[in-house]
């Protein structure tokens, strides 16, 4: 199977370069030479005018047996190349589809997460004015209540800029999701 495949392949490459040299100037003028030569023969008695005709008439269907079968390998090759081209771009297409939904299930998921955070900030906001108005209300307060309402508060002030971490964060994502919705609805 091998060597089949190997002298198929060998083949394939005399008729494509057959069929190249064909649709060559080269081509026009050798046929051009042959041509004027196999009429001048005649004329210069050399070879008797029926027999050119008989010779150049078979050369010429031959020829032409040969060129059609040549050209036909070369239009089902290119037909097979362009199969494979459409296979793949409707492939690229099932992937860009693909993509483009798992953008948008990320843009939902940092819309549900921005949400998320922003009702965290208000609890926390919340919880502050609490502790202000506990330490408010509470002039006398022993050291260690009033070591618990620094951690809580050292707590809120950590837990804030986690969150901003994480706004920061949510808004690069965003920007790289809007960056590749752009690059998906612009044309190849």
């Amino acid at each position: 199977m091998k060597k089949y495949n190997e002298k198929t392949e060998v083949l394939e490459k005399i008729a494509d370069s057959i069929t190249s040299w064909i649709g060559s100037i080269q081509s026009l003028i050798v046929h051009t030479l042959l041509f004027l030569t196999s009429f001048l023969l005649p004329m210069l008695n050399i070879v008797d005018f029926d027999k050119m005709l008989l010779i150049l008439t078979t050369v010429l269907s031959l020829e032409a047996i040969y060129l059609a079968i040549f050209i036909q390998m070369s239009v089902n090759k290119s037909h097979e190349k362009i199969e494979d081209i459409q296979e793949d771009i409707e492939d690229i297409q099932e992937d860009i589809e693909e993509i483009s939904e798992d953008i948008e299930e990320i843009s939902e998921d940092i819309e549900e997460i921005n949400e998320d955070i922003e009702d965290i900030q208000e609890d926390i906001e919340e919880i502050s004015e609490d502790i202000e108005e506990i330490n408010e209300d509470e002039d006398e307060e022993d050291h260690n209540e009033r070591a618990k309402n620094v951690m809580l508060k050292s707590n809120v002030s950590s837990n804030k800029n986690e969150i901003k971490a994480l706004k920061d964060i949510i808004s690069q994502l965003q920007n790289e999701i809007d960056q590749l919705k752009k690059d998906d609805k612009e044309p190849e």
